[in-house]
């Protein structure tokens, strides 16, 4: 309800109004919101008041944008709890989900300066390159960019991306994954991220940036990976 005598400022009103649909079950997660149009009629307050409530909502996290579609509840996020190195597969597995990858590109590149660096190779050697979308249950929640060098994996085909590569290391290639270091920040998505991820201008995601060594303290990847801020979380238990 919404009341145009109180200090309240409407569009505020409008979010606890729209929240709390949410948390008694109203409207789902998955349903298609009401239009602006729609709210503007039902409460006679103007449009760009209806924006700015679902602005919020969205930054919040309760809502999420579909390019193309419109504004829907969002899902329950996926938690993933930081304790040890696990390939997405692994994650969604945890979870219960079913992972899924979409492959855009595999190609053999040579190392930029920067890259070169990070994977502790000299400039302009040869590196794999691979471009993927990760779903769960059909879902796109991340898009991975991901770099290898050759001299330690091989030769890789798409085929070895079907499941977790991390247990094609291991197990086939006979490399101990021992430790990774990874950064995480929340900012907005680029130009690959929204295409990839069905995300509108503006939308917020989790990035991260890891780095994963083997035997001998050497780095086999750097990944860039983009995770949809409205599907996915991270819980640390920090110990006093």
């Amino acid at each position: 309800m919404i009341d145009k005598n109180s200090p309240l400022p409407i569009y505020y009103q409008l979010e606890q109004a729209i929240r709390a649909q949410i948390q008694q079950g109203e409207l789902q997660p998955g349903e298609l919101l009401p239009s602006e149009k729609a709210y503007t009629e039902k409460y006679n307050i103007s449009r760009m008041t209806v924006r700015q409530a679902i602005n919020n909502l969205a930054q919040e996290g309760l809502l999420v944008r579909m390019k193309g579609k419109g504004t829907f509840i969002a899902e329950q996020k996926i938690q993933q709890t930081l304790k040890g190195i696990t390939s997405f597969s692994e994650e969604m597995k945890q979870k219960g989900k079913k992972a899924a990858s979409r492959i855009i590109t595999l190609e053999e590149v040579n190392a930029n300066p920067y890259i070169a660096e990070k994977l502790d190779v000299d400039k302009d050697s040869s590196i794999w390159k691979l471009k993927r979308v990760r779903l769960a249950d059909q879902i796109p929640i991340a898009f991975e960019t991901s770099y290898m060098p050759k001299k330690i994996v091989g030769e890789i085909k798409e085929e070895n991306f079907a499941q977790s590569f991390y247990d094609y290391v291991e197990n086939t290639l006979q490399l101990k994954i021992t430790h990774g270091n990874q950064d995480i920040e929340s900012t907005l998505a680029e130009e690959e991220d929204k295409e990839y991820l069905e995300l509108e201008e503006g939308s917020p995601i989790l990035l991260i940036n890891r780095l994963t060594y083997v035997d001998g303290n050497r780095p086999f990847e750097y990944v860039r990976t983009a995770y949809r801020a409205d599907k996915y979380k991270y819980k640390l238990s920090l110990p006093r």
